[in-house]
């Protein structure tokens, strides 16, 4: 895992943060084939390329709702048939972009309503802008540690080795 970047203040920090899981979960496929992504070396259904599906429907669920609007459909879990990976890692690429336009201009201190997410454990409550994204950070954190088991379970390799192999520095 590489080391965050320093960060300016909180909200630098939020977004830096939230883009180091990112790239860890975009470092787990790094040079695997379509087939590779999609296997399942596990008896989980989860899968790299719909870890990488995932995380995009869960970030934009989540910055829809710091902007009031309402959540799509429950988060997927796999490619729809005829997606591919680089599909998933460019829509990957689009929602980090819209969260980082986003975020500069947000009150960190408003009320979310989590209503939004149509879900039945989040009825009736509501968190702050600033909750949101820490739980996005988290959200990518759980999945980008998924995504190291299920790629050294493919084929050895480990999140150290696939930081040098992208090129990513340990420390910025």
């Amino acid at each position: 895992m590489a080391m965050v970047r320093e960060v300016a203040d909180e909200r630098d920090a939020l977004l830096a943060f939230l883009a180091e899981q990112r790239a860890a979960l975009r470092r787990s496929v790094l040079n695997l084939s379509e087939e590779t992504a999609a296997s399942r070396p596990l008896t989980s259904e989860l899968t790299l390329a719909g870890l990488v599906k995932h995380a995009v429907s869960v970030e934009r669920n989540w910055t829809k709702l710091l902007q009031g609007r309402p959540a799509d459909s429950r988060p997927v879990h796999a490619l729809d048939p005829g997606e591919t990976l680089p599909q998933a890692l460019a829509e990957l690429a689009e929602v980090a972009a819209a969260t980082e336009a986003l975020v500069p201009g947000l009150d960190l201190d408003r009320e979310v309503d989590l209503d939004l997410l149509n879900h039945p454990m989040v009825k009736g409550k509501t968190r702050t802008a600033r909750w949101v994204l820490f739980h996005l950070v988290a959200e990518f954190a759980r999945h980008a540690g998924h995504a190291d088991l299920l790629r050294e379970s493919l084929d050895g390799a480990t999140a150290y080795e696939l930081v040098a192999a992208a090129g990513d520095p340990l420390i910025t």
